[in-house]
This record gives C-alpha cells, structure tokens and sequence, in this order.
C-alpha cells in the first residue's frame, strides 16, 4: 500500500504543534495554509520570525522585551522610578499599560516558581530585581498572576524584600467588573473579600 507521508509536511506540521495552545488539527490547518501562501509572503514570514529571534532579547534593567539598547519604558525618563511593578510575562505590561494609570516601572520574573514544572527562584529574575533594590524604590507591587504559582511568587520574594526596608503590596484580585457573584469561583471569592477596601 502507498504511503502517504511527507516528511517536509509532517515536519511543518510538528513545528506548528510546538507553539503553545495549538493543537494537531490547528497545526494541520496552518500548515496546509503555509502551503498555499505565494513564495514572497513565505520568504517575508520566515523574516519576520528570523529578525524578531535575532534582534529581541532582555532590557538589562527589568528583564522586559526590547529590540534596543534599553527598552521603552527604561528609557522614559518621566516613570516614576519609586514605584516597581513586578510581572511573570512581557505581555503583562501590555495589559497594564493598556490602563494607563501605572506610571512607575516594572521588572519582568520570566515565569514564576513552580516546583512540579522544575522552576524554582533560580530560573526567574529575581536577583535582577534585588539589585534594582535602591533607597530611591519606596515600594514594589507583585503584579504575579492569581494562580499558586504566582501567588507562591509574590510572597516569596515579599520575604526577601521587606528586611530591605522597601513597601511590598499585592494587585487586588476578585470578582471582575461586571460579574456575579453566584457565578464567581470560591478562590475568587475568597480573594475579594481580603481584597475588600473601606468605602
């Protein structure tokens, strides 16, 4: 019987099902596409993922995402630079600049500590943050996400930072605007109610 294999799609198809959130049959679908592009667009994709692996790497100071010496937010010389918020993910400041109200600066974990995924202390940036630790940093926000990973995070290097004099505080979580309560999780409830703020 004929074998149908192609190795060139099989191996396209693998590539596309090691990005996360994408199933076989999504990779299937976006190999069969990369297929039927036109060379030039082929050639300009294969660019972009080529400049963006070559040219991005870490900002010296916080850890974010830049294709510069510095990256944009270190380089504003109008943030706030008493104020520290502290984040797993580069795409955790696009949502909190998204707000605009946060006008300090950040420094990115890369991840948080998660012992069953052989991720502890070590593997984050945390002594990057300890060094940016200075008497004009009055106070960090943990802005980890509401899970235990992050959660766990956040109060460990909540111990590291307060012998250092500096204020440690925690994004409120709970129930989102908009939302009802009988249709809330108890973690989340749980999480407004020591969230709650005087009216």
């Amino acid at each position: 019987m004929a074998s149908y294999h192609l190795a060139p799609l099989e191996a396209l198809m693998d590539a596309m099902e090691s990005l996360p959130g994408i199933g076989p049959k999504s990779a299937q679908r976006m190999a069969y596409h990369i297929l039927r592009m036109p060379e030039e667009k082929v050639r300009a994709f294969v660019k972009a993922i080529t400049d963006a692996h070559e040219k991005i790497h870490y900002c010296p100071v916080c850890c974010n995402l830049t294709d510069g010496e510095l990256c944009a937010i270190c380089r504003d010389e109008k943030r706030d630079g008493s104020i520290l918020c502290v984040v797993e993910d580069p795409r955790d400041i696009f949502a909190l600049e998204r707000v605009k109200d946060f006008t300090g600066r950040y420094h990115v974990l890369h991840g948080a500590i998660s012992p069953m995924d052989g991720i502890g202390p070590e593997q984050l940036k945390i002594q990057e943050l300890l060094k940016r630790i200075t008497p004009e940093v009055k106070e960090v926000i943990m802005a980890t996400n509401a899970t235990l990973e992050g959660e766990t995070t956040a109060m460990y290097i909540a111990r590291l930072l307060k012998p250092l004099g500096v204020r440690v505080t925690r994004l409120g979580h709970g129930v989102p605007v908009g939302g009802e309560l009988e249709y809330a999780d108890n973690v989340t409830l749980q999480m407004s109610l020591e969230s709650r703020k005087e009216l």
